[in-house]
């Protein structure tokens, strides 16, 4: 296409913007007739209303992120509602959502796909809005309990050490796991990567060997530098990485699959002394998250935070789904509320308690509780597994993926966990703001979390039903208000934009070229 014809394009496209608000701007403005005085009687125009737009999943399956009626709003009037959203009460910003990208998961996508179907995957999963625009992703450094076998990136003969990390190597990443990031940045190359240690390399261990066992005093330098390598390394191919943790649940020793026991103590000596003054003196700035364990142990990631010569260092805390309550990201946030909150592990699965799927339990506690406490971003497990659960090494033998993949067709289903996220992802944009609203989760069975989008004002609400039966929930916002019904057992995304005659001038400015207002901006 050349020039001419982008600029008679532009052209028609502000052409039919402006006529559109002309006609708008026309349908709310007073009539005139010559010689005839208006009618008293006659009401005024209405003001023009926005108008709500629904997703909804029900447990079963029957309904998945299925888009239904869109709901008419109406004046507020003076009447109670359920839920009362606040656009002005503004709290944590939104980084976003994603799953870890396992060994296993890699592996999978890389082996059991071709690449026509893997890139529609990564479309699919990273790809804005109509798709899941996942931007956060976990990394393992070394292997965890979904990998294939045991290893770290410095593996040299038992007896021996490498203090200077000659032999720190990535080859093990270099078939599978590299490449599969590298190609889901090309998709979407602002996602942002927690990475964590499953283990330190055998050699800097009490016990000699990535099972069990505890970092050695003397090591902790040469770990810090381990980690460090490991960002200069996959950066090196083009992958940057967003954040680490020091260590893996450091308040459990697995007995079959990598692990390291790491108090809050050492954690804080290897932050203050190593890790935070290396890294602060670099230019690509990597964050440090403390803890990447359950909500059940607040006082861990508190008694870090509580040590200043640590704290300074520690943008936020990682946590855990499998005990605890939601509520001690709460507890650490009003300790330390400049310091953020991250989800970055928490995976369903075929076990017992799972009769009904992970549809509820996934978009309540996780998602809608997890982030009413405070989470900027939520970090699911695996992003894919096969129909058995794996490849894993020890660990998890009933865990799902966000998808599972057919180990032997490569044939692609999505997960309860899939739905839920996109509950989330596809409609809470990066940047977005949390914003208050009524709780009703205990009272009315009816959870809810809801947010503005920055790019162009719209408002999104997420309602968990978790009652065997349909709830009516009146919403106000502003000088508007709606009644929706949730199905029993269900989710709803519920989308609308207060000012929807603002959106189209703020396109139109964007698309005459004005000063400061990007073209395409929404």
């Amino acid at each position: 296409m050349d020039e001419l014809e982008r600029s008679s394009e532009k052209v028609a496209a502000v052409f039919i913007a402006l006529m559109s608000l002309l006609t708008l701007a026309a349908l709310s403005a007073p009539r005139y007739e010559q010689e005839r005085l208006a009618d008293p009687k006659v009401a005024e125009l209405a003001p023009i209303m926005p108008t709500v737009d629904v997703w909804l999943s029900t447990t079963g399956g029957k309904l998945r992120l299925a888009p239904q009626p869109s709901v008419a709003m109406a004046a507020r009037g003076d009447a109670p509602v359920d839920i009362a959203i606040d656009v002005d009460a503004r709290y944590q910003t939104v980084t976003g959502f994603g799953a870890a990208m396992t060994d296993a998961s890699a592996w999978l996508i890389r082996n059991r796909l071709d690449e026509p179907h893997r890139r529609a995957l990564y479309q699919e999963l990273y790809g804005p809005p109509p798709n899941l625009n996942f931007n956060m992703m976990r990394l393992t450094i070394g292997a965890s309990d979904f990998s294939l076998n045991l290893y770290t990136l410095d593996d040299i003969p038992f007896g021996e050490s490498d203090t200077e990390l000659r032999y720190f190597n990535v080859a093990a990443n270099l078939d599978d796991l590299i490449p599969t990031v590298r190609e889901i940045l090309a998709v979407n190359p602002g996602l942002l990567i927690v990475a964590s240690p499953w283990s330190a390399p055998a050699w800097m261990k009490d016990s000699q060997n990535l099972i069990g066992g505890e970092l050695l005093p003397e090591y902790e330098s040469a770990f810090a530098d381990y980690l460090i390598k490991y960002v200069d390394t996959y950066r090196s191919h083009g992958i940057p990485i967003f954040a680490l943790t020091l260590q893996n649940e450091p308040a459990y020793s697995p007995i079959s699959y990598p692990g390291m026991l790491m108090g809050a103590s050492t954690r804080a000596r290897i932050i203050a002394n190593y890790l935070g003054p290396r890294l602060a003196k670099r230019k690509q700035r990597t964050r440090i998250l403390d803890w990447d364990h359950n909500w059940s142990h607040p006082e861990q990631p508190l008694a870090v935070l509580g040590d200043p010569a640590a704290a300074r260092y520690v943008d936020g805390v990682a946590w855990h789904c499998y005990e605890g309550s939601q509520h001690a990201q709460g507890r650490v946030h009003r300790e330390h509320p400049d310091k953020d909150a991250y989800i970055t592990e928490c995976s369903g699965g075929d076990w017992s308690l799972n009769m009904n799927g992970e549809l509820l339990w996934s978009a309540r506690n996780l998602l809608v509780t997890g982030m009413r406490q405070w989470a900027r971003g939520v970090i699911y497990w695996n992003l894919a597994l096969d129909e058995n659960h794996g490849p894993h090494f020890g660990g998890c033998t009933l865990c799902n993926g966000v998808i599972t993949i057919d180990s032997v067709s490569g044939e692609v289903t999505r997960t309860d966990e899939y739905y839920a996220l996109a509950h989330f992802s596809r409609f809470v944009l990066p940047g977005a703001v949390r914003v208050r609203s009524t709780d009703t989760d205990a009272d009315k069975g009816i959870a809810n979390v809801a947010f503005q989008n920055v790019s162009d004002d719209s408002v999104v609400l997420v309602m968990v039903n978790i009652r065997k039966e349909a709830r009516t929930v009146s919403v106000a916002q502003g000088q508007t208000r709606f009644q929706y019904t949730m199905p029993a057992e269900s989710v709803a995304t519920l989308t609308w934009n207060p000012n929807p005659l603002g959106v189209w001038m703020r396109r139109a400015l964007g698309w005459l070229g004005r000063p400061g207002v990007p073209a395409g901006t929404d």
